[in-house]
């Protein structure tokens, strides 16, 4: 990829080339920031096919970056509309029904994860102001007071004015700079796997709890063929995950059955099935001496809400926003208060939405009738509240509280 400009001092040093990362160069460029865009992967087999089967619920917001970035019409074509949203306690009475006003648009767009890593990789190769090394090796970071560093393995050293670690949930960046995180794990896995059905999802995202975790029926575009799909994102406890991953298809499609009733009629199995352990954690900080941390690197939590990789584009948005303020201004990107700006900015909005979720992770998981009973009485009570049912799918769709810039229509 691009390996150009190895002694040219950037804007930015962005540490990790994922989702978050790709898409804040490609924000930064919009506002005339330069990046070197560091990360360890083979861009090829992050785009392989299967390598990645899962799927991400965009929010409004989101889009609207996606939009304001140039890489909506490329993506456009492949996503498919949320809708409504359904949520059910084990598919008994009581259910609530979130479904936008015709004039409102959609609740967001689901993608298949190699889509969104496609666009966000042929925008990144075209665009100038970014430097993308891949299959590329940190050996040392380093941030003093004038500027920050990277060296990697083949003794290039990279250098910018700040540095920001989206490397993920097992950030280094993050652990050397010796930030504190608050984390745990939930005994669950999620499993992953495609479906294809008889009858159309109609853009209904279903959120259907059971006491072992939640069972996520994710609306997908139809195949070229015109064959309805769905994404599936089964919790199960981790000490059944081995158990469940090894039934044989036919065994596998019989448990979703159970589970999903006749929503989709007929369903049949595509392509392997993947897992991934589920968890919580969140930093105390977002920032250090010229450091900033975004997505996952800052705040990893359970997939329940489908906001994890929304609430990465938000820290997008509003640290591109805070530099390019910066810049506007005449301060270095590493300005020590224009980067609480961004943290107190984001520190809330993160942690609010982290611990509704565990919350909504704990309250949905109690065993028992008496339960069930509690949490449709309460879904009712929401059905039945306009007011309320808008609160939530403004948050869903990413554009209640202070949203930054580029997250606007």
């Amino acid at each position: 990829m691009v390996d150009t400009s190895m002694d040219e001092k950037r804007d930015l040093l962005i540490l990790g080339g994922g989702l978050v990362g790709m898409t804040l160069a490609l924000a930064a460029a919009t506002r005339g920031l330069s990046s070197h865009v560091v990360d360890r992967a083979d861009p090829a087999e992050l785009t392989a096919d299967g390598y990645d089967v899962r799927a991400s619920a965009i929010s409004t917001a989101s889009w609207n970056l996606f939009t304001n970035i140039g890489i909506a019409d490329r993506l456009e074509p492949l996503g498919c509309p949320i809708e409504a949203i359904a949520v059910t306690d084990q598919m008994k009475p009581g259910r609530i029904d979130f479904r936008p006003e015709p004039h409102e648009g959609t609740l967001g767009r689901m993608f298949a994860n190699r889509d969104l890593r496609l666009a966000l990789f042929e925008a990144a190769a075209a665009q100038p102001l970014i430097a993308w090394h891949s299959n590329a090796r940190i050996i040392d970071r380093d941030r003093a007071e004038h500027g920050v560093s990277a060296t990697l393995a083949d003794g290039a050293v990279l250098r910018a004015e700040l540095l920001v670690g989206a490397e993920g949930r097992a950030s280094p960046t993050r652990d050397e700079a010796g930030i504190s995180l608050a984390k745990w794990g939930y005994g669950h896995r999620a499993i992953i796997a495609g479906l294809v059905h008889e009858k159309p999802h109609g853009g209904v995202a279903w959120e259907i709890f059971y006491p072992d975790g939640p069972f996520a029926l994710l609306p997908l575009r139809d195949t070229p063929e015109g064959r309805h799909r769905s994404a599936l994102v089964w919790t199960v406890s981790e000490k059944d995950a081995a158990g469940v991953l090894a039934l044989s298809p036919r065994a596998f499609l019989a448990e979703v059955a159970k589970r999903m009733g006749d929503v989709f009629g007929t369903v049949e199995l595509v392509g392997e099935r993947s897992s991934y352990p589920l968890s919580f954690q969140h930093t105390a900080r977002m920032v250090e001496q010229r450091m900033v941390l975004v997505g996952d690197a800052a705040h990893g939590m359970h997939p329940i809400a489908g906001q994890g990789l929304n609430l990465g584009l938000r820290d997008v948005g509003a640290l591109v926003e805070v530099l390019a303020e910066a810049r506007r201004l005449g301060l270095d990107l590493g300005d020590a208060e224009m980067l609480r700006r961004y943290e107190t900015w984001r520190g809330l909005d993160t942690f609010s939405v982290s611990f509704a979720t565990d919350v909504l992770t704990r309250l949905f998981g109690l065993p028992g009738r008496t339960a069930s009973a509690v949490r449709r009485f309460g879904m009712g009570g929401v059905q039945r509240m306009p007011v309320l049912k808008r609160w939530f799918m403004d948050e869903a769709r990413g554009v209640s509280g202070e949203v930054p810039e580029l997250l606007r229509a």
